[in-house]
């Protein structure tokens, strides 16, 4: 039997649709998915089996103008994890087209040297019509060398199937990466903290996500087979803890119920979840925060 193994980086601008393309293939949740812009911070890896092929997804935060170290931070591991794959699917809107953000990661891939093979990968095609669609491929691939062109949505799965297969024969030849059982290489802490924030990002309006992060402080396997855990979000000011907490304590209790019961489906068992907000005005600027995200906290610097 001839195995394949090798990694994917998925890249593209904010809300283009990257981590529900990698929920996708790999079956199973992985990356956190929301309507707000940014919610990736780390480069989370989902490993999906297609016949003898493992494809190892890198799921990396959007491509955009950073503006804070957090951002610069988060567009330096989104790039890293591109140059570092065998293969690159660069993911475009149909319904937005060649924006400015779509302009300046085509310079980025410039800039790479080809070393990988681009894949591109229009999403959302059910919001446009052939035409456009039509136009805006050939648009695309006048501007860059791409190895092949794939029409999908994420969300409905129209055509993930093509781009999986695609995928697992351009692959190189060598041994599997991981076990054929493991779907992350995320720490589960890690997964487990970045499902509550998701459920934080969902209940929570404006700048306020971006200026909150979540900890798996501990995590304790009891003799009934359940586990305890316990997290703190940090928060940059008092007033963003009142927020979190909501009146009478009851946004954080939505929180915690939505998360434990998304972990529960996830671990296949029972958690008990505490959930602490704490504030810790300078967290942004915190090296050992940006480990926990699995970010580099020198990427950061201006």
């Amino acid at each position: 039997m001839t195995t394949r193994a090798g990694f994917v980086a998925l890249i593209g601008e904010p809300n283009a649709g990257k981590s529900t393309l990698l929920n996708r293939m790999v079956g199973a949740k992985v990356s956190i998915v929301t309507h707000k812009v940014q919610t990736t911070r780390a480069r989370i890896r989902g490993v999906a089996m297609e016949g003898d092929s493992q494809i190892v997804f890198v799921d990396t935060p959007g491509l955009f103008a950073p503006r804070r170290r957090l951002d610069r931070a988060m567009v330096a591991a989104a790039w890293g994890g591109a140059a570092d794959a065998d293969i690159i699917v660069l993911l475009v809107e149909a319904h937005r087209g060649v924006t400015e953000g779509v302009e300046r990661i085509l310079e980025g891939l410039r800039d790479l040297g080809g070393a990988a093979r681009v894949a591109l990968a229009i999403n959302k095609i059910d919001r446009v019509q052939a035409e456009a669609l039509l136009g805006l491929t050939q648009d695309l691939n006048a501007r860059f060398d791409f190895g092949e062109t794939f029409m999908i949505s994420a969300e409905r799965g129209h055509g993930v199937e093509d781009l999986r297969h695609w995928l697992a024969d351009a692959l190189p030849e060598g041994p599997w990466l991981y076990p054929e059982d493991q779907i992350a290489d995320l720490p589960m802490r890690m997964i487990a903290a970045e499902m509550t924030r998701e459920k934080l990002t969902l209940r929570l309006h404006q700048e306020l996500p971006y200026q909150l992060t979540v900890e798996t402080e501990s995590w304790e396997e009891r003799k009934d087979g359940s586990a305890r855990i316990d997290q703190v979000i940090y928060v940059v000011r008092d007033g963003h803890k009142g927020i979190v907490l909501g009146n009478k304590g009851e946004t954080i209790k939505a929180v915690s119920k939505a998360a434990r019961e998304e972990i529960e489906t996830f671990l296949g068992r029972r958690v008990h979840l505490f959930l602490q907000v704490k504030v810790r005005p300078n967290w942004l600027d915190e090296a050992e925060r940006y480990s926990e995200m699995g970010l580099e906290f020198k990427d950061g610097n201006a």
